[in-house]
């Protein structure tokens, strides 16, 4: 998959705001710091297209860029960060959630991980989550280039291990923005279930939105 246009759309606080045009919508999640603006980016070929916020948890709307006028990556907000208020915290979750119940269009999703640390409780809710609302979804352990290569394989192994339970994981990916190491890969995984979705009896989206 080779990225040509990136248009941003719109930056949604509620799900009445949300694009209409039933294009599939790749998803990306993880949270607060974990470095998904700076994966979009590098996704993107593109310097600061997805903003990185000076203040952690700061961001609250669902971000909609348009990808060579055929589909959107969505940027959710990011979670997680400790000092953000429990209404605010509680508002984020009943948004993402109601998101995931009631967009059709969702083709895929790329959990994020800090590959350091593995995945936390609060991504194991989210994962939890993609899983019962039957999402498939990859995750990616950014910042592998702030891991050894050893210690990376590990984490990667332990992780297949934990996510084994789960019945749409659809990989382990490490992913560096600062090298590009798994762009082409996760790129690749993107399209390879924009075309299932489209010829799938089961697609959440309606496939003649797209050319």
């Amino acid at each position: 998959m080779k990225i040509v246009t990136v248009d941003f759309t719109v930056s949604a606080a509620s799900l009445q705001q949300l694009p209409k045009d039933n294009l599939p919508e790749i998803v990306f999640l993880g949270r607060s710091n974990v470095g998904k603006s700076s994966l979009l980016n590098k996704l993107f070929n593109r310097k600061n297209v997805a903003r990185i916020s000076s203040t952690p948890g700061k961001t609250r709307e669902l971000n909609y860029y348009l990808i060579n006028k055929q589909m959107y990556f969505v940027d959710l907000p990011g979670y997680g960060y400790a000092k953000v208020a429990e209404h605010v915290k509680a508002g984020w979750t009943a948004l993402i959630e109601d998101y995931f119940h009631s967009r059709k269009q969702i083709a895929f999703a790329v959990q994020i991980v800090d590959a350091r640390l593995g995945p936390t409780d609060l991504d194991n809710l989210m994962i939890g989550w993609l899983d019962f609302y039957k999402i498939p979804f990859v995750l990616v352990l950014t910042k592998a280039d702030k891991t050894p290569f050893s210690r990376l394989q590990t984490q990667v192994n332990n992780v297949k291990v934990s996510m084994s339970k789960y019945h749409y994981v659809r990989g382990i990916m490490p992913f560096s923005a600062m090298t590009g190491d798994g762009r082409a890969d996760l790129l690749k995984m993107i399209e390879a279930h924009i075309t299932f979705a489209q010829h799938s009896s089961s697609k959440r989206f309606i496939s003649s939105a797209v050319a």
